[in-house]
């Protein structure tokens, strides 16, 4: 189902999450929920919230268990009194909108030697992570959790890496995704060619459009590559439709890399 994200404002500062590099945090908003909210003052800016929105609600359309993204406002007030000034200066850097992810109480990281993953899911998942050129699903770190005994998704911020600096975006749009031998269910992803058919589907350029679309202008305040906004949208459509076209060249390298794998 295709529909905008909701809003809220952030109202309380609960705990960091100092094991993400970006420094998250677990926050209080105006709706009473908790969120996991990834700041647009963090080391890698807006680029990261754009590859979280991108990769989460395409996540969600293909029909993964993700935490709804929100969009979330934070004060220019809020932080003030926070004792400590890294994330007081986070939290001033980040006034404005920033990004949500419901937070997902009681769950537990998903283990790859205890939790099974069946070979049709672990080929979507692979799949996925192939389109969005997502580094960051390894055994080190597998961005997954295990929720009310489902697998969910979490943390997309360091996929299409490409826009950190634009460089022959168009060429790596069809490139081969050559991390995808770290994917921790590599192994197990023996559907390819047959999820490949069906998110080829799926992900129409309809669908590709409206997710860009949820970009806000704020996030793009700080980029000069194109002339306008809707440019930089156009681009990131570009980019998802190329691969889609071409998805034959990412499921190739990640068969050849399962083969070398087993």
């Amino acid at each position: 189902m295709l529909s905008p994200l909701r809003s809220v404002n952030v109202t309380r500062y609960v705990t960091p999450l100092r094991e993400g590099g970006s420094m998250p945090a677990i926050a209080e908003a105006d709706d009473e929920f908790l969120y996991v909210i990834k700041f647009r003052g963090a080391g890698q800016g807006p680029r990261a919230l754009i590859a979280e929105l991108i990769g989460g609600e395409i996540a969600r359309l293909l029909g993964f268990s993700v935490p709804e993204l929100v969009f979330a406002t934070l004060d220019e007030a809020f932080g003030r009194t926070e004792a400590d000034e890294e994330i007081q200066d986070l939290l001033k850097f980040s006034v404005g909108l920033n990004l949500g992810l419901h937070y997902l109480s009681g769950s537990i990281t998903f283990d790859p030697v205890v939790n099974d993953v069946d070979p049709l899911l672990a080929s979507k998942i692979v799949w996925l992570d192939c389109l969005l050129t997502n580094m960051d699903r390894t055994c080190r770190n597998t961005n997954m959790l295990i929720w009310h005994k489902e697998l969910w998704l979490i943390d997309h911020g360091a996929s299409l890496y490409f826009h950190h600096s634009w460089l022959n975006w168009e060429e790596q749009a069809t490139k081969p995704f050559v991390l995808i031998k770290e994917h921790v269910l590599l192994s197990q992803a023996s559907e390819l060619d047959a999820v490949d058919a069906e998110f080829r589907k799926l992900l129409s350029p309809d669908i590709i459009r409206f997710v860009v679309s949820l970009i806000p202008d704020e996030w793009l305040d700080d980029e000069s590559k194109f002339k306008t906004k809707q440019e930089y949208r156009d681009a990131y459509a570009l980019f998802l439709e190329t691969r889609i076209a071409h998805s034959d060249i990412f499921v190739n390298e990640a068969q050849n890399a399962r083969k070398a794998l087993i």
